[in-house]
């Protein structure tokens, strides 16, 4: 009897498992798209901030007088 139930107990657990995937199937979407949106604009202020970072560089490199 212990074994009817404990498979019953399984097959439940899957069906659990199953519809909760389902259920959260359409929130994991919304979340790669946010994470990929703020991936790219994270990406994209990086970006800015090294090409800023490298004018400067230049800018000192060639503002230094040569002895």
């Amino acid at each position: 009897m212990i074994e009817f139930f404990v498979g019953l107990f399984v097959i439940v657990l899957i069906g659990v498992i199953a519809l909760l995937g389902a259920f959260l199937f359409p929130l994991l979407l919304l979340m790669g798209f946010f994470l990929r949106f703020f991936v790219g604009i994270l990406l994209c202020l990086v970006m800015i901030w090294l090409v800023g970072k490298a004018t400067l560089i230049a800018i000192e490199h060639f503002r230094k007088p040569k002895n």
